[in-house]
């Protein structure tokens, strides 16, 4: 491999939880990634009544990420006015990387299954490679239309050596967790320690999030 490997994982972070944690760990390792980057979503144009607010949710994923070599947390969305899309992000990335680093957008089956509902989805593999994993019980298999046309234009068993074009997929032991359970449980007064990082649980009690009279959950 010529060049260098960068990983972007998006997503709400509402809250950041072992299961995110398996996913960038997994991806870094399957795809050969230098960095893996996590975004969390600033305004998100698909998702309403988010319950940790945008610098909240960034503390959490800092304090979640603290130790965890090669992942790094990144606030560009939600320093960013406006919604947040994607195409944005990785257009503003190559700006910053060049022409030359491989990027690499981790989605789960669940959000490639969608993709064709994101702005501009037929120009992401443009600026990056994309590569999915099965989420649950989402199968990556008869996919929308759309979708699957893209795939097999594009799909590859393997991550060239190219710095975008592609769509590969990668495979991950389940990892039974949702933050939308997550803020339920702590809605019932429970302390699910197993799925949450130790320092993101005292920052959870020390902010009072997630706690009876919360916002309503929304789907992750």
């Amino acid at each position: 491999m010529s060049r260098p490997r960068l990983g972007l994982l998006g997503g709400t972070f509402d809250p950041v939880h072992i299961g995110h944690l398996a996913l960038a760990r997994t991806a870094r390792a399957a795809l050969h990634l230098d960095a893996l980057r996590l975004i969390p979503t600033g305004a998100s144009w698909q998702k309403s009544g988010v319950v940790a607010s945008p610098a909240q949710r960034l503390a959490m994923l800092q304090l979640a990420l603290a130790g965890e070599p090669g992942l790094i947390a990144d606030p560009r969305e939600i320093e960013r006015a406006g919604p947040s899309y994607t195409i944005d992000t990785l257009a503003e990335l190559r700006a910053e990387v060049g022409p030359d680093t491989s990027l690499v957008l981790i989605l789960g089956s669940d959000q490639l299954r969608n993709l064709a509902t994101w702005r501009r989805w037929q120009e992401l593999t443009d600026y990056a490679h994309i590569a999915c994993t099965q989420r649950e019980q989402v199968p990556l298999s008869d996919l929308p239309a759309e979708v699957e046309a893209l795939v097999s234009r594009v799909g590859c068993e393997t991550l060239p050596d190219a710095p975008a074009g592609s769509i590969v997929l990668f495979s991950m032991p389940p990892v039974p967790v949702s933050a939308t359970a997550l803020r339920a449980a702590f809605r019932r007064g429970e302390r699910p320690a197993e799925l949450v990082p130790p320092a993101v649980l005292d920052y959870i009690e020390r902010q009072n999030l997630y706690g009876t009279g919360s916002a309503g959950s929304v789907n992750d």
